[in-house]
């Protein structure tokens, strides 16, 4: 299939146009203008227009109803959210959660923001979510959550994880910062574990420029979230009625107008992202030097936040992988090398000793080798593109791999 690219079309692949991120409309603009005009900005206080319906709690609604969750907060950040979803849990200062090393610094960052201890436990080869073996020995008496992170939009092994959280009386705190919209055994990500967080940054599928969400079907939690966001105040409680310590962490209207409106384009982007990652596996599974990952079957949707694939490692050990992602990219296809291990991150590992005296290494050898040689992506703004574009990645793939004498 790959073979089948006309030759007017291969001159062209140096010049494919993947499409700009974000989408937006005239609905984004009417939304926007509706806030501007009500005087109602922020996330607290009235409008001046009489008739105006504030957007917050509206997107708030929908966003849960979209994952089937019964409580929605919206916060400034996701990284914020999952700072608020581990205090509200009951994680404090000094108690150790579980994380995998393989996702973005704030998944770490954010329990350390509060004196929380993050310990990294290593990913599954073919997967690069957490590995949920590995989980159950990394437990001690410290140890008071679990953070499962939905790396690229697939959910990791949630019904293996809250068995573990179960048995060991811990919290379940899903980062689905990369997962909007994902499911697992037909339920939406999110409320599977006991809390969850979402991202809605401007990279994400779903984005307002920044803001986050965090999503629970457990009222206590979500009290304790919604107070901690709102300044120490509870629901349904006076204005200057502040029963907790808190902060400000709450979204504005204009952030929740655009996440209104983008909600409205998610599904059909969902989809195009889906067929277009079918086709990638197909294409690139016909790629000698090329290793798909395995998705679980348990995974009913994929949000293809990314799509990631590994180099063979026969080939990867042969390869510089910054050299291969240049000349790749030199083909009009702008793959990117990944995350880098947070378990070796000094920033992290700075922190966990200045809160700890201790400096600690976390042993990942599956992340550092994978993270390091073979895992590639690609974003999803390029997975919503045309299929003659899906064809040009794979057909750039396959030429910069064999300019690199790989046969198996």
């Amino acid at each position: 299939m790959i073979e089948k690219l006309e030759a007017d079309e291969e001159l062209r692949a140096r010049n494919v146009e993947f499409g700009e991120w974000p989408i937006y409309g005239q609905l984004e603009l009417q939304l926007l203008r509706e806030v501007l005009e009500s005087g109602k900005w922020g996330g607290a206080g009235h409008a001046n227009t009489p008739d105006y319906k504030p957007k917050l709690p509206e997107m708030e609604r929908r966003f849960a109803d979209l994952h089937s969750a019964k409580h929605s907060v919206s916060v400034v950040n996701g990284t914020v959210a999952i700072t608020v979803a581990l205090q509200a849990v009951g994680v404090r200062p000094g108690d150790e959660v579980i994380v995998p090393p393989y996702t973005f610094i704030a998944t770490a960052s954010a329990a350390l923001a509060f004196g929380a201890i993050p310990v990294f436990v290593d990913i599954e080869e073919d997967t690069l979510a957490i590995d949920p073996d590995k989980v159950e020995k990394a437990i001690t008496p410290k140890t008071k959550a679990i953070v499962a992170v939905h790396i690229g939009g697939a959910p990791s092994n949630l019904t293996r994880l809250s068995e573990i959280a179960r048995k060991h009386h811990l919290a379940l705190i899903e980062d689905a910062a990369q997962a909007v919209g994902a499911s697992w055994e037909g339920q939406g990500v999110g409320v599977i574990g006991d809390i969850g967080t979402f991202s809605l940054q401007s990279s994400k599928n779903l984005n307002c420029g920044e803001g986050g969400i965090i999503l629970t079907n457990n009222q206590d939690y979500y009290e304790k979230a919604w107070s901690i966001c709102n300044v120490g105040r509870v629901p349904n409680g006076a204005w200057y009625q502040h029963e907790n310590l808190g902060q400000n962490y709450r979204m504005t209207e204009f952030q929740a107008a655009v996440a209104l409106a983008q909600m409205t384009r998610l599904e059909e982007q969902m989809r195009r992202r889906e067929a277009n990652a079918a086709l990638l596996n197909r294409l690139l599974g016909e790629i000698e030097g090329i290793r798909l990952l395995k998705q679980d079957p348990r995974i009913t949707r994929h949000a293809y936040h990314l799509y990631m694939f590994k180099l063979d490692s026969r080939l990867a050990e042969r390869i510089d992988k910054q050299d291969f992602i240049h000349k790749v990219t030199a083909e009009g296809v702008p793959i990117l090398p990944g995350y880098v291990p947070l378990n070796r991150n000094r920033a992290i590992i700075d922190s966990i000793r200045d809160w700890t005296g201790e400096t600690r290494v976390d042993d990942c050898p599956v992340c550092e080798r994978l993270s390091e040689r073979e895992v590639l992506w690609i974003t999803q703004s390029m997975l919503l593109a045309d299929e003659t574009s899906m064809n040009h990645i794979a057909h750039a793939l396959q030429k910069v791999i064999r300019s690199c004498g790989f046969s198996k």
